[in-house]
């Protein structure tokens, strides 16, 4: 069992009926805070209270980041062997070890040695809380807010009655009028700072009328643009819903509130010239469009009358009939010489065809009857048989003989064949 255990086994049992004394409570507590031992702590000096003719000099030492402090106690010799003076709102580690006054219920730490805290370490801080916010990806591109074009509400965090409140106040309602401002003064450098503008950062994101909220201040040294490196202040800037703007110090001046932010501006009146447009300029831009509108729907206009110009000039645009004439022309230029082909044909074939009619008519049968052959036929009741040989007209045969004008009736009186010599002398 250790010490502490066979204290307590030891120590009569605590309860409402057997409560401890407050000086058990406070000499408990004080031996408590006695084993912590002397420690190293850092801070920001926000009060000193040293008094001629005192041997303890008091300060508060306070938490940048949050709402926290610390009292200090010390020799003021130490104070004053500092090389350089120590200040409200100066940066220091100091070494000391933490003591419980019973009689009083408070603690203090009493102060064996002071350090201030140089630029160089501030740097290195920062430097370091940027690698730090670097991999976290608070930086990154692809998380920034577009801001609005023309906001009618603007939160501005920013010192009481400062050159940068004036300054972007008045740029802002000369480029556009009818803006508004949320104004939120805070302290922007020193140990309040920090908690301040993290109370109005939060108060204007929850405003719903707020588009864009604007940090500014002046340049200063980067102790005093320390606080808009403060790792609190970057992270809830980056957790923001609404657009936000960093508007610190001068162009050379780049606190990491510069790379969180949605917006870098390099002044104050950088911020609010873009933020807000201009009212004249863009009014001059729109009148500038309008003419270039105009004038490419005019040239675009006078460029198609002069291609229907164009296309009217034409033969055939000027004169639509004048192509059904001509081709009226020639279908009857067609048709007269299709009718001259046709009649052509028809004389050709009449021609030919009273030639074979002269031919038929040479070799038909009329005119041989003409020429005195006759055609002799048998009648046998209806029917009628050409003679051609004397076997066909047997004697008595009733014959019907053709002749060029008519036909005679007759009947066969006899047969006679007839021999060569017989066809000889008829020859002769």
């Amino acid at each position: 069992m250790t010490q502490d255990g066979a204290a307590q086994a030891g120590a009569p049992a605590n309860s409402a009926e057997q409560p401890y004394p407050v000086r058990s409570v406070a000499v408990k507590v004080a031996q408590w805070i006695e084993r912590l031992g002397s420690i190293w702590v850092e801070g920001q000096v926000t009060q000193i209270n040293l008094r001629p003719g005192t041997r303890t000099a008091f300060l508060v030492l306070r938490d940048a980041s949050v709402d926290m402090s610390l009292s200090l106690t010390c020799d003021p010799d130490l104070l004053r062997r500092l090389p350089v003076p120590l200040t409200e709102g100066s940066r220091v580690v100091v070494y000391g070890k933490l003591h419980f006054f019973t009689g009083r219920g408070t603690v203090s730490l009493r102060v064996t040695e002071i350090r201030a805290v140089g630029i160089g370490e501030l740097l290195a801080r920062i430097e370091r809380l940027k690698a730090l916010l670097t991999a976290e990806g608070l930086f990154d591109a692809r998380l920034k807010r577009p801001l609005p074009f023309l906001p009618a509400t603007i939160g501005l965090i920013t010192g009481r009655a400062s050159a940068a409140e004036r300054d972007v106040v008045s740029v802002a309602q000369n480029r556009w009028p009818a803006v508004r401002f949320v104004i939120r003064n805070t302290a922007v450098q020193g140990p309040t700072a920090v908690p301040q503008m993290l109370e109005a950062l939060s108060e204007l994101d929850r405003d719903p009328e707020v588009e864009v909220i604007v940090l500014a201040r002046g340049g200063g040294s980067v102790e005093d643009l320390l606080a808009f490196s403060d790792e609190a202040l970057c992270r809830a800037v980056a957790a923001a819903r609404t657009p936000i703007v960093s508007a610190i110090g001068h162009e050379p001046d780049n606190p990491l509130l510069d790379l969180v932010a949605d917006l870098r501006a390099a002044t104050p009146t950088d911020a609010a010239k873009r933020i807000v447009p201009d009212a004249a300029a863009e009014l001059a831009g729109v009148r500038e469009m309008r003419a270039r509108s105009a004038a490419a729907l005019r040239g675009w206009v006078q460029r198609e009358e002069h291609t229907l110009a164009q296309l009217r000039s034409r033969p055939v645009l000027a004169d639509p009939l004048r192509e059904l004439h001509h081709r009226h022309d020639e279908l009857e230029r067609l048709r007269t010489a299709a009718r001259r082909t046709v009649e052509q044909l028809l004389r050709g074939e009449s021609t030919t065809t009273l030639h074979l009619r002269e031919k038929l008519t040479a070799v038909g049968p009329a005119a041989t009857l003409a020429r005195g052959y006759a055609v002799v036929q048998r009648v046998a009741g209806p029917e009628r048989h050409v003679v051609r040989s004397i076997e066909d007209s047997p004697a008595g045969s009733q014959l019907r003989i053709r002749v060029a004008d008519g036909a005679v009736t007759a009947a066969a009186l006899g047969t006679q064949r007839l021999t060569p010599e017989t066809t000889d002398e008829k020859r002769k």
